[in-house]
């Protein structure tokens, strides 16, 4: 049975803002990894749009954006939308019942399934389907943007806690 994983990098005081943070290469290193091992991930429409750049190749891109831009390529991936009427390739539109899919993918699935997008995990934060929280601290205070927790935080327990390159603090937590 797959996990199903929401974690996003976020300033110290809650927001997420994918233009705010740029990676240093340990911390870029370690998204290339986490994608690599990742046995599919669902999106909701807004950051899906955003993630879409890595569909295209760029010349002015290094070798390990050309990495992270093949293994998103690779992974599989749910867009769970009422708005969009097509997907990009290695993707499927999810507009029906969110819970059975995601439930379905649970089951028919090992490994990782990441979340992406705060609102989309708010959702099935409130349906109780994700198993772990990671929060990627940077050591910079946004005051606006959208909040990693898109509403009332489910209560939590501390899983774990690890430095990531030479700024940021990983916390990962399970529903408690």
């Amino acid at each position: 049975m797959a996990k199903l994983v929401f974690g996003m990098n976020v300033s110290l005081d809650g927001y997420v803002d994918h233009e705010a943070f740029a990676p240093d290469a340990a911390l870029f290193h370690h998204w290339i990894e986490h994608v690599r091992g990742l046995s599919g991930s669902v999106y909701g429409r807004r950051m899906y749009e955003v993630m879409r750049y890595w569909d295209e190749d760029d010349p002015s891109w290094s070798a390990e954006l050309c990495e992270f831009a093949t293994a998103w390529r690779r992974l599989p991936k749910w867009v769970v939308s009422r708005s969009l009427t097509s997907v990009g390739p290695n993707a499927a539109l999810v507009a029906g019942d969110i819970v059975a899919t995601i439930r379905a993918l649970k089951a028919e699935r090992t490994g990782e399934i990441s979340v992406s997008g705060p609102e989309l995990a708010q959702r099935l934060s409130d349906l109780l389907l994700i198993d772990e929280y990671r929060l990627y601290f940077h050591p910079r205070a946004l005051g606006r943007g959208k909040p990693f927790f898109a509403g009332p935080s489910p209560p939590l327990r501390l899983l774990a806690c690890d430095r990531i390159g030479a700024d940021v603090i990983r916390l990962s937590y399970v529903p408690a």
